[in-house]
């Protein structure tokens, strides 16, 4: 797979890194960059919280400084809510994703800050553009896993293509299918006593039918249905006749 890199930039909790790389495996991201993780590496909790994504194929590769992890990089996007006072291009998660692929996916990065603080104004001077997310404004800090889950998203998106299709849902019942089912059921009603006072009849069959005509049913449904009717005037039945036997 080839994709941006996602830089951690001074990564406090081995449980957002491994949070992180599972993220990224879902969506083909394998270069996971670290840059002075505050408990070091490799870290047993990251492991855990990744669900096995190093061991499928996420390589974490440690750095010292920002600008060493970001050396062989030709274009980097910042992530961050705050205005930084720089003249940079600004883009959401959809077309900062797009334009790194444009670029080749590989030779590409993205930067994220730590869980404290998130990125340094010299941090985001390294990178050409900054990438922002829609949040709110009132309460726009979002965990560093989470961050990075968006951007995977994203990414995913425009270089994985639309997700498989499920498979369509079923036709729906025929008019006859249906009647059929109208039929059983209200004579079920009508032996159990309740189309009561008969005048009403007319009214409560009409209301039984419009709320199963919306429910659109399929075939298999109303087989379904039937067959629940059914087992439920044999169980009365039985007690009937162990009433009878009595």
């Amino acid at each position: 797979m080839t994709g941006p890199a996602i830089i951690l930039v001074e990564p406090q909790l081995g449980q957002n890194i491994g949070a992180a790389a599972r993220v990224m495996l879902n969506f083909g991201l394998t270069d996971l960059r670290l840059v002075a993780p505050r408990d070091g590496w490799p870290s047993a909790e990251a492991e855990t919280l990744s669900a096995g994504a190093f061991a499928a194929g996420v390589r974490a590769s440690i750095f010292g400084r920002t600008v060493d992890a970001l050396a062989d990089l030709a274009h980097v996007h910042a992530a961050t809510a705050r205005p930084r006072g720089f003249e940079k291009p600004v883009l959401g998660p959809m077309a900062s994703a797009a334009a790194l692929q444009r670029a080749g996916g590989t030779g590409t990065g993205v930067l994220f800050g730590g869980e404290s603080s998130g990125l340094s104004n010299e941090d985001v001077s390294l990178a050409g553009t900054i990438l922002t997310f829609p949040v709110n404004p009132a309460f726009s800090s979002l965990n560093l896993a989470m961050a990075v889950g968006v951007f995977a998203q994203a990414w995913g998106e425009v270089s994985l293509g639309t997700p498989p299709a499920f498979p369509p849902p079923k036709p729906p019942a025929s008019r006859e299918e249906l009647a059929g089912m109208f039929g059983h059921f209200e004579a079920e009603l009508e032996r159990a006593g309740y189309f009561y006072p008969p005048e009403k009849t007319p009214v409560m069959i009409r209301n039984l039918r419009a709320a199963f005509i919306r429910a659109d049913w399929t075939s298999q449904e109303v087989r379904t249905f039937r067959g629940a009717v059914k087992a439920l005037a044999r169980g009365r039945g039985k007690s009937r006749a162990g009433q009878d036997g009595r």
